[in-house]
């Protein structure tokens, strides 16, 4: 499917929604960055601005990036509604063909998942390569199907963190993989209804 059409699509999804006024952080986020000296850090599918806001609250300089127009200009309005707008910068991109440029300090990948094609592989290779040494790369997926999630396949496969790890396929005497586990949790849908899910957390970290 084209760019045209994944645009589309996102947009309609965040579109028939209205727009978050105080956006919440991923939970993997907040657990694993709280304590970490801020720095630069590069937000892949910022979808509401939760993660952004958030790093921004805490200090570190956000670029934050969807394919959704719609997406990115509501978080420009919401960081400068919230006096954020000199630590956050959006940017819309089709992460296939670029990545924002600059180094960074932290990357972080939540549920960068998507029904048209993507190597996600090859994003999250050259978003960890962005990294300046004793940078993190953080990325969190689905590892279960929550109610109200668009894909329903039955059959979908969800790859283990250190599944994850191994495509990306970073040299190992450059990257050190800090985290790699399934943590369950409680979690609130846009409904306000509530699912058990699973989630599968990998954390890397560039050495040299």
């Amino acid at each position: 499917m084209s760019t045209t059409e994944a645009v589309t699509f996102w947009d309609r999804v965040y579109a028939a929604r209205p727009a978050a006024g105080n956006p919440q952080p991923n939970g993997r986020l907040t657990e694993t960055i709280t304590g970490l000296p801020p720095g630069d850090a590069l937000d892949l599918g910022c979808g509401d601005g939760g993660d952004a806001l958030w790093l921004a609250r805490q200090g570190w300089q956000v670029t934050a990036t969807d394919i959704s127009a719609v997406a990115v200009e509501r978080l420009a309005v919401l960081a400068r509604s919230h006096g954020l707008g000199d630590r956050v910068t959006t940017v819309r991109a089709d992460l296939h063909k670029s990545l924002p440029s600059g180094g960074f300090d932290l990357v972080c990948a939540h549920y960068l998942h998507t029904p048209f094609d993507l190597d996600r592989e090859a994003v999250l290779r050259s978003a960890a390569h962005t990294l300046r040494p004793g940078g993190r790369l953080l990325v969190v997926d689905h590892g279960s199907t929550a109610p109200w999630t668009w894909n329903q396949d039955p059959g979908i496969r969800y790859p283990s963190p250190r599944e994850v790890a191994a495509g990306i396929g970073l040299a190992p005497e450059t990257w050190t993989v800090e985290r790699a586990d399934a943590p369950r949790r409680i979690a609130t849908g846009p409904d306000g209804s509530t699912a058990e899910v699973t989630d599968h957390v990998l954390l890397i970290r560039r050495t040299a």
